[in-house]
């Protein structure tokens, strides 16, 4: 803990954020002489003065996170937009057409319709059937290939120049026009082309609002914190149902899940603040100062005039000086992870496991929604049964910590995933099979939460987003995956999921615990202090 009088002592930590109403005076930090200071990190400064989870950083959390639900409209509306629709033989068409066929590949064409014309869905539109049909898989595929590439690149540009409200607002802009432009896409091949862009402004939605959502919020509250954005991706999705209902064909469809994008940027952007560690990380220490005075006053408390930040390497030496206001940005990349023997290992389990859990994930989901049963309101129960294993692993998350619930969570979905495999082709049994791919998904869709707030306590600040962003890459890869297992059919998809999930759960063994342990703002700073970690 910081002491007055120029201590420099500092629990390595960092926290996360943005600012709102910011004061119009702003302090003369540089004129502080050094002996009347006292330099903090951002997870002490909040401990002590700014409070850790009060009104200004409920307000941000909630505000930012609204962005999850953009995300699950760009990437679930191919649900609906995708889909097969029923048929109908013409009135006349006699023998040529017959109701009890199994699919329209069989029939002669104009001896049946689609119900809801040809404007219900792209496979209607542009009749995606039969031999044609893969090119439905392909889109869902680019799409996510697309995601892959955008959670690199937008990962990236979060650390170093957009920060982390700019990439925010670039993607929702993206979105917004690859959206509407997708609407009017007048053949296949543009539509793929769109949704393949859409893809690679989606891929940074979901990283870049739940780091800027998470970064204002103390240490002992940041794991709930961090588990309760998925609350509004699944949210998004039962809200996406309830568009689709209303807008029945795909080109209203996509103009409905589009115009939320329009509204964020103009209701939501304004009102949100860049994070005061990326200030800190990139030298503007005085706009990080503002933005802490602005979260101490909204919780009611008092920020000092000779209270400084300073970065975790630099609070522990004395040699530095943390007065300038202005001070040489402090920038990282993959490679410094890479290189880093505290960071690499983490990052290629971080990336491993990101896959493995997507393959189940997105595979079981898959599974789930293809029931013979209302589209629409299949995809709500969907959602919501999602939200009690989020609950669950909030309660959980601090109580047990990180790597055992990784670990858990995971092998819980791989033995229902191998019992589903094993009662696979008894047909009494089906009931029993559909009940393990639920729990199966209930399992995962925990470790999928988890794994955004245990990734982003893995490393430091300077990186962050983009290490968040290669194991959100890994995640896409293992999403194009998906559709090929379920195409498998029979027991291979739960066999293959089931092995999916133990290899995971094996892989987070070799994780470090991160509960109660500091966020760390630099390469430097992390590397000493799990070097102090050890020892103590």
């Amino acid at each position: 803990m910081a002491t007055a009088g120029g201590s420099e002592t500092c629990s390595h930590g960092s926290s996360l954020d943005s600012s709102l109403l910011l004061p119009t005076k702003e302090p003369n930090w540089e004129a502080i002489p050094e002996s009347e200071s006292e330099k903090l990190c951002i997870d002490d400064m909040l401990d002590v003065y700014c409070g850790e989870f009060g009104s200004w950083q409920l307000r941000h959390f909630v505000l930012t996170s609204l962005a999850w639900a953009l995300e699950a409209f760009h990437t679930m509306v191919m649900i609906f937009a995708d889909q097969e629709p029923g048929w109908r033989c013409v009135e006349g068409s006699g023998s040529r057409c017959d109701e009890k066929a199994e699919s329209v590949c069989g029939l002669e064409p104009g001896s049946w319709e689609w119900e809801g014309g040809p404007g219900s869905s792209t496979v209607a539109q542009w009749g995606l059937v039969c031999r044609e049909k893969y090119k439905v898989g392909l889109v869902q595929a680019l799409f996510f290939a697309g995601c892959m590439i955008g959670a690199g690149v937008f990962g990236h540009l979060s650390d170093s120049s957009l920060g982390r409200k700019g990439s925010l607002k670039t993607v929702c802009i993206l979105n917004a026009i690859f959206g509407c432009l997708t609407s009017i896409a007048p053949d296949y091949f543009t539509y793929l082309l769109l949704r393949f862009l859409t893809g690679f402004s989606t891929g940074g939605v979901g990283l870049c609002s739940f780091v800027l959502a998470t970064e204002p919020v103390g240490p002992t509250k940041r794991g709930v914190a961090g588990m309760s954005t998925f609350y509004f991706f699944s949210t998004g999705i039962a809200l996406l149902s309830g568009i689709a209902y209303i807008f029945p064909t795909w080109r209203a469809l996509y103009v409905a899940s589009s115009v939320p994008s329009i509204l964020f940027l103009f209701l939501v952007i304004p009102f949100i603040s860049e994070s005061p560690r990326w200030y800190l990380v990139r030298g503007k220490i005085n706009k990080a100062m503002k933005i802490m005075q602005a979260i101490a006053k909204s919780n009611g408390n008092n920020l000092p005039e000779g209270v400084i930040l300073a970065l975790d390497d630099e609070a522990n030496d004395a040699s530095i000086d943390n007065q300038s206001s202005s001070k040489e940005a402090v920038s990282g990349s993959i490679v410094d992870v890479i290189r880093s023997p505290v960071t690499c290992i983490r990052l290629f389990l971080a990336i491993g496991i990101s896959f493995t859990c997507s393959v189940v994930y997105y595979g079981l989901s898959l599974n789930v929604v293809n029931l013979e049963t209302n589209i629409h309101l299949s995809v709500l129960l969907n959602a919501v049964a999602e939200m009690p294993a989020f609950t669950i692993t909030a309660v959980l998350l601090d109580r047990f910590g990180r790597k055992p619930l990784a670990i858990g969570t995971q092998w819980f979905s791989a033995i229902f995933c191998l019992t589903g495999c094993v009662v696979g082709s008894v047909r009494m049994w089906e009931v029993i099979k559909m009940g393990c791919g639920v729990l199966g998904i209930f399992g995962m869709a925990g470790t999928y939460n988890l794994l955004f707030i245990y990734t982003a306590e893995l490393f430091p600040t300077v990186v962050r987003n983009a290490a968040l962003g290669s194991a959100t890459q890994a995640a896409q890869m293992g999403a194009i995956l998906a559709p090929f297992v379920v195409v498998l059919g029979g027991v291979l998809p739960f066999l293959v999921f089931g092995i999916c999930g133990l290899v995971g759960g094996m892989l987070a063994y070799y994780l470090p615990e991160t509960l109660n342990k500091p966020l760390y703002d630099t390469m430097r700073g992390i590397e000493e202090g799990e070097a102090d970690w050890r020892i103590t």
